[in-house]
């Protein structure tokens, strides 16, 4: 099974990622907890709290 891990810099969520497809990070960790799901960045007043511009999964807490 492939656990899901967040990066670090944006807290997008991938599976199998070496790098961020978001912001090109390569520093990810598996200790996050919640997740919201942005499907309209530009309309999303979360997204825009966070800084999010693009859709995805994102973590909403990153541990450690």
């Amino acid at each position: 099974m492939v656990k899901e891990k967040a990066c670090r810099a944006c807290r997008k969520v991938v599976l199998d990622e070496k790098e961020c497809p978001s912001c090109g990070s390569s520093s990810f960790t598996t200790f996050w907890r919640g997740y919201v799901v942005i499907v309209d960045p530009e309309k999303s007043e979360i997204a825009r709290r966070m800084g999010i511009n693009s859709p995805g999964k994102y973590a909403l807490q990153l541990s450690r």
